[in-house]
């Protein structure tokens, strides 16, 4: 029976589903049924701490290293469960211009005999992806971001987990504000995409949602806030995502840094904009940051499910010989998109249909008029 090698590796932020999507991957591939069905005897090597394994694995070595693990259907048995990513990741660039690495991972490739790679990640990891896909490397992606802004697919691993903590961490946040008539300004992550807060602050039913894909006025936030207080609100949760901007600003940078895919730290508009509601409606306002709880905790039970469709499909394409793809769930389907189309384009809100601009929050009518 003819043998080959997949290596699997998980990069740029952790999240839940990560490790569902590898045991299925590893499960799929490895199962004796299927591999009779095929003719092909497939094995799994998982690579550490994403691209940076790559770099850094010494091939002389064999699979007996800290860069690389073999998996088997034994080993990745009860990872469903777990939150994060048992291989680790990193947000290493092979391609940073400043430090080329890109010919290293080739060679690696190449003497590690992995004939095929699946790369779990958002558009920084498959990125690098697509590029290694153009140099020969037979490369399958796997959708993986809670800001939900990749392009081609409706669902992203780790979105739906993001979500229920957003929901949790409002729900206790709520006891506090009634208690002492306070504001709250929540942030949660998100980058250039309103994804998180505005379907975190609907879950979570939110009074103000604030989102990058629309410009807010602090006078119109403070003029919402004091209408509801007059209508007999107690207190007031705010959703602001980390992207959100004043009309006529910028974003809120949290430091000068640039990281190896030239991405600023985006943070701080939630204390920012607490001290504006503060000065404006003279309420006592506390804003609180969510940042990496987001990213933790075990992987709901739709994590968990949308990380085994994903990993079995990218099996699939892997037996298919469909190459540089990337398994997506498009209008309740399972399928597959280019990763080259994927990249250069952000899935954001439509303004138009999913936010309304008056209230700051989500759309009061939905049905087609």
């Amino acid at each position: 029976m003819k043998k080959s090698r997949i290596g699997i590796l998980t990069g740029g932020g952790d999240c839940a589903g990560l490790n569902p999507a590898m045991k299925w991957v590893v499960k799929t591939a490895t199962d004796d049924r299927l591999q009779g069905e095929r003719g092909v005897q497939y094995e799994v090597i998982g690579i550490r701490d994403g691209w940076k394994g790559l770099v850094q694995a010494d091939p002389s070595r064999g699979d007996s290293q800290e860069w690389l693990v073999p998996l088997s259907q034994d080993t990745v048995r009860t990872w469903d469960r777990t939150g994060g990513t048992m291989l680790g990741t990193s947000r290493t660039n092979p391609y940073n211009p400043k430090n080329d690495q890109s010919k290293k991972v080739l060679q690696n490739i190449e003497k590690l005999r992995l004939d095929a790679l699946v790369a779990i990640g958002g558009d920084d990891t498959l990125s690098v992806a697509c590029k290694l896909a153009k140099e020969g490397v037979k490369v399958v992606g796997i959708p993986k971001t809670i800001d939900k802004d990749l392009w081609g697919t409706d669902y992203t691993l780790g979105f739906e987990t993001a979500l229920n903590v957003i929901v949790e961490e409002i729900d206790r946040l709520r006891t506090t504000a009634g208690s002492h008539k306070r504001v709250f300004v929540v942030e949660t992550m998100g980058r250039t995409a309103g994804w998180l807060a505005l379907e975190g602050g609907e879950s979570a039913g939110a009074y103000i949602i604030l989102i990058p894909e629309y410009d807010f006025s602090i006078d119109k936030v403070n003029e919402l806030v004091l209408e509801g207080r007059r209508q007999g609100a107690r207190y007031d949760i705010i959703v602001v995502a980390e992207g959100a901007k004043p009309a006529g600003g910028s974003e809120t940078v949290k430091d000068g840094l640039i990281d190896s895919f030239g991405h600023k730290t985006l943070g701080g508009i939630g204390e920012t904009l607490a001290k504006a509601i503060q000065e404006g409606t003279k309420l006592e306002t506390r804003s609180v940051v969510l940042s990496h709880l987001q990213r933790g905790g075990a992987p709901c039970a739709y994590d968990r499910r949308m990380g085994r469709y994903f990993g079995i499909a990218a099996v699939d394409l892997i037996v298919k010989g469909d190459f540089g793809k990337m398994v997506s769930y498009r209008n309740g389907h399972l399928t597959s998109v280019p990763i080259n189309d994927v990249l250069g384009k952000l899935s954001l809100v439509d303004v138009k249909t999913q936010y309304d601009t008056e209230r700051y929050n989500g759309r009061r009518t939905i049905l087609s008029r």
